[in-house]
Parts: structure tokens; C-alpha cells; sequence
């Protein structure tokens, strides 16, 4: 999954984490996402390119859940902030033309919840690891 969110509220929870809440431009889905402001600081309003993936090898060879250097040409050499993390829960919610899915996955402590069309979704697997990849456009 790979679209632009443009952050419409920035709330503060703790001294270094931020919950912010986006919206998607082309895949119309909404984001709630705990971020360290102190390493990466977000503004209302701003663009960011955020991308979910299983693997940071181009080639999509599979993360080995292992520590392996980065290779030079990763997907992580396009982004600045990255998280690591497990899809925990997936929510069904409503029907027709009203349906929507969210799912809920924890970066170590920092959650993210999207929401939106199923299509969008449906290719997520519970308990499969992500990585949260995102960088600011100007």
C-alpha cells in the first residue's frame, strides 16, 4: 500500500510521541498514527508519502525478522522515518456500501490505525509484520 496522506490534526500524547490523523488522497483512507515528533517533527497540513510493506528489499525478497545491513538501492533509501511493526487486529465495520476495514498495528509500542475501503485492505494478513515507511513532500 503506497499513497499521500495530508496530516489534518496533530494532537499531543507524551513528551516524544504525537498521534496524528490523515487522510489519504487517492485510496481514501484515514490514518491515526503515534509518531516520535522529537526524531521526526509533523505540521498540520503537510504531505507525506507513506508506504506499507512486508520487505525493504526492492526485489521484495522477504524480511527475515533478522538483522541484515541495508542493501544500497532499499525501498528505506526513498523514506526518512521508519517503523517496524505487527498487524494485530483487523475490524469489520458496517455493510454495502457503508463498509469499511480498519486495521490496527503496533510499531513497538506506537500504533497506527487505517481505515477505509476494504479493497484497499484486503491484502493485509493478521500477525504479518510491516514496515511504515514515510517522507515529507515539499
Amino acid at each position: 500500500m503506497e499513497d499521500i496522506f495530508i496530516v489534518g490534526s496533530v494532537g499531543k500524547n507524551f513528551d516524544k510521541v504525537t498521534r496524528i490523523e490523515a487522510r489519504s488522497e487517492r485510496l481514501e483512507l484515514f490514518m491515526q498514527l503515534d509518531v516520535n515528533t522529537e526524531v521526526y517533527p509533523i505540521k498540520q497540513e503537510e504531505r507525506y508519502a507513506v508506504k506499507l510493506t512486508t520487505t525493504l528489499d526492492p526485489d521484495g525478497t522477504p524480511d527475515t525478522a533478522y538483522y541484515t545491513p541495508i542493501k544500497p538501492g532499499s525501498i528505506a533509501d526513498n523514506f526518512y522515518y521508519i517503523m517496524h511493526g505487527k498487524l494485530y487486529k483487523i475490524l469489520d465495520e458496517g455493510s454495502g456500501a457503508n463498509h469499511k476495514v480498519e486495521m490496527l498495528i503496533s510499531f513497538g509500542g506506537l500504533l497506527m490505525s487505517l481505515k477505509g475501503n476494504p479493497d484497499c485492505i484486503n491484502d493485509f494478513q493478521l500477525d504479518q509484520k510491516y514496515f511504515l515507511c514515510m517522507r515529507k513532500l515539499v
